[in-house]
């Protein structure tokens, strides 16, 4: 025998009870369903096959780099087959003017990791959708910056640093704002031939969050938020950080005699109004992890889509430049790698940052590893890519990864 519950309303009031209570509850669901998917879990290495005792080897090489004042402090995070096995934070996020202790949830400046993270994710985003292709010529879509001989330069090139731009154009060509510096970028003429030299350049950056502006109607800031950052749950990550979060954030030099603490380092991203396409993105070790997992997942974490398969591929199939391999938005092996860990596999890619950020993703080892610091506080001085680069190795090494010929 089936029994169906059917309440029984003993007057108007009781069922209007009723009536808000069960609207309470369907708005609870709904929230629920549009709510941001989880945080990664944490585990035991040995969980997920890694050997605790050698991840504890980071403390060592960490202490020592803030002995050495190569860094005031970071925060390093691992990730293993979906979840976070170490996160630590080391030393101070600011010395000066007074000490303030480094956090798990510090934010920091990303610098270049922008680039990877914000430019060329929303770049395959567009893609994707078929409002672009990677051998679209930019000045299809953006007709002035065709003159001087830049007709010919394609996205794609853009991506890896082969249209022959140049590095940098000068400061002072941003100092009128963002419509004067667009202007100066349109005028600058070519350093090599489009797709002959491989020049890691900023600029192609810029012109690449302004292709991204122009078709999608929303600029760099929105549409990464938009259409990557805020479907996985990255809160932390963006660009203009709010008060609350620039609170968190670790400090780097100072600009006019003022600190700078959640505010852009990088002087033509701070001209630009914080947000270009080469620096300016702020994130925390913890909003990294979701990134890295959804690349890992093939574009997908806790549910949500953000990037097809094929998409990811894409993103990170080895492409060879002069010197050595790049990703659409990455790095894999070039004079830029020293931030990677000796022991990864053959298909890792990652990038840094001038302020002292990195991250590289290895789908073979199925790991990554989040490295956070503000190492040009408070002079300019600090050198973390060579210590980044051994908490790599000591991360794979924690896997068993041996070295491999060729590799």
């Amino acid at each position: 025998m089936t029994f169906t519950i059917v309440p029984s309303f003993r007057n108007n009031w009781t069922r209007s009870c009723f009536l808000l209570a069960a609207a309470l509850l369907a708005a609870v669901l709904a929230g629920r369903a549009d709510a941001a998917p989880p945080g990664l879990p944490r585990a035991a290495p040995e969980d997920v096959q890694m050997d605790g005792g050698t991840l504890d080897e980071i403390d060592r090489v960490v202490e020592q780099g803030i002995a050495r004042g190569n860094l005031p402090g970071c925060v390093v995070l691992v990730g293993r087959q979906g979840k976070i096995v170490f996160w630590r934070a080391y030393g101070h996020r600011q010395l000066q003017p007074s000490p303030l202790p480094m956090t798990p949830d510090t934010l920091f400046d990303l610098a270049s990791l922008t680039k990877p993270i914000a430019t060329a994710t929303s770049v395959m985003r567009l893609i994707q959708s078929g409002q672009l292709t990677l051998d679209d010529r930019v000045a299809t879509h953006l007709p002035d910056f065709g003159q001087a001989g830049k007709d010919k330069i394609t996205v794609r090139q853009l991506l890896t640093h082969q249209s022959g731009l140049l590095a940098d154009n000068s400061l002072a060509d941003y100092a009128q704002g963002r419509d004067a510096a667009w202007q100066r970028i349109n005028a600058l003429g070519l350093r090599a031939e489009p797709g002959t030299e491989f020049i890691y350049s900023d600029v192609g950056y810029i012109v690449l969050g302004e292709l991204i502006a122009r078709l999608s109607g929303q600029d760099l800031h929105e549409f990464s938020r938009q259409a990557i950052f805020q479907p996985l749950g990255m809160s932390d990550t963006g660009f203009l950080p709010d008060s609350e979060r620039a609170s968190r954030a670790a400090t780097t030099e100072q600009r006019d005699g003022r600190w700078m603490r959640g505010q852009v380092h990088d002087p033509r991203a701070h001209r630009l109004g914080g947000v270009a396409g080469h620096a300016g993105l702020f994130s925390t070790a913890a909003d990294l992890a979701r990134y890295a997992q959804m690349l890992l997942d093939g574009g997908r974490y806790a549910g949500v889509r953000v990037l097809d398969e094929a998409t990811v591929e894409l993103m990170r199939r080895p492409v060879p430049v002069p010197g050595g391999l790049r990703g659409l938005g990455w790095d894999i092996q070039t004079g830029y790698s020293s931030n990677r860990g000796d022991l990864f596999s053959a298909q890792a890619f990652g990038h840094g940052g001038f302020t002292g950020t990195s991250l590289w993703i290895d789908p073979q080892l199925k790991m990554f590893v989040v490295f956070l610091s503000n190492r040009v506080h408070p002079d300019g001085k600090g050198l973390v890519n060579p210590l980044a680069g051994r908490i790599g190795t000591i991360a794979a090494a924690a896997v068993g990864r041996k070295p491999v010929a060729g590799e």
